[in-house]
């Protein structure tokens, strides 16, 4: 193999894509296969949530806006281009992401949900991760990828199998690099049936984060955002606080049968971490990990600057 990259979530997935169409053959090593990774519980909505520093999400966000506005094209990518509401209790200014998205108005009074006094309306890639991963995993396999599920010990015991070893490990990141910065961010969501809705709703206000993504048959009701917590078994009481919040801002869920909880720990990190080391032997070794809650959003961007940090070192 030319490389290696370790983790098959979505940034993993999609290094090792922009890697095969950079001409090399590439092995992917992890632990988890991708529906069971974090971003198996992922929403998800291109958004940028908890990842910094603000200028590059901005510029990978911008890239990976773009590559969905074309995957959209194709329904079995699981992509579509959606309407995102986000409210405010009080009044608030333009996003610090504004340039990344094509369209983004105020909500008209009438649009706002009681109780609140400001919003925005946006056009936004709307991803529903089981059939995005599958689709991701098709791409890469029908491309002569290989993926090989084994816990890695340590990021050493994989110098001299490759060319370049690339760590995408997320979480795992924590351990692998040896990274104290890594944290969990918990985040329990609840799923229903969708009564009709289109429209994803956010709301980011206090210490809860309430949002509404419906997807093809059912709702993504979130969430909680817990730093530090790893427990991977749904709360009730949580669930019950999401179910109530999400019901507050859209009366038509009130209701709707619950289809089941997941819990996913997102890779908090002060700033994403893409950048290049090399062993002892000169191989190259690239970081790309630390992504908080926009794993989906940055992914087809940082995935690029992958590719560019690598360079001609594989030949």
């Amino acid at each position: 193999m030319n490389v290696v990259v370790v983790g098959a979530g979505v940034i993993g997935l999609s290094a090792a894509i922009r890697l095969q169409e950079a001409g090399l053959t590439v092995l992917v090593v992890a632990r988890d296969l991708p529906p069971d990774t974090t971003s198996g519980v992922a929403a998800a909505i291109w958004y940028p949530y908890r990842a910094y520093p603000e200028a590059d999400v901005l510029r990978w966000g911008r890239n990976t806006f773009a590559v969905f506005e074309q995957m959209a094209a194709t329904p079995a990518t699981g992509v579509r281009m959606g309407v995102a509401k986000e409210v405010f209790r009080d009044s608030a200014p333009d996003p610090w992401w504004r340039a990344a998205v094509t369209d983004l108005r105020r909500c008209r009074p009438a649009e706002l949900p009681e109780g609140y006094r400001d919003g925005l309306v946006f056009t936004t890639p709307v991803v529903e991760m089981p059939v995005y991963l599958a689709a991701l995993w098709r791409r890469f396999a029908s491309a002569g990828g290989v993926m090989e599920q084994r816990t890695v010990g340590s990021l050493g015991e994989l110098e001299g199998t490759a060319e370049a070893v690339v760590n995408c490990a997320g979480l795992g990141a924590r351990e692998l690099a040896d990274d104290a910065t890594v944290a969990p961010i918990r985040g329990q969501v609840v799923l229903v049936e969708n009564p009709g809705l289109d429209q994803v709703v956010l709301d980011e206000y206090g210490d809860d984060v309430t949002y509404i993504v419906p997807r093809t048959s059912d709702c993504v009701l979130g969430g909680t955002a817990e730093v530090g917590e790893t427990d991977l078994e749904p709360d009730p009481g949580t669930a019950a606080a999401i179910l109530r919040r999400c019901t507050a801002l859209e009366p038509r869920l009130t209701g709707a049968r619950v289809l089941g909880h997941r819990v996913g720990l997102r890779p908090g990190r002060p700033a994403v971490r893409l950048e290049r080391e090399e062993y002892r032997d000169g191989t190259p070794l690239v970081h790309c990990y630390g992504h908080g809650g926009a794993g989906v959003t940055l992914s087809w961007g940082c995935a690029a600057d992958v590719v560019a940090l690598i360079g001609d070192a594989v030949a």
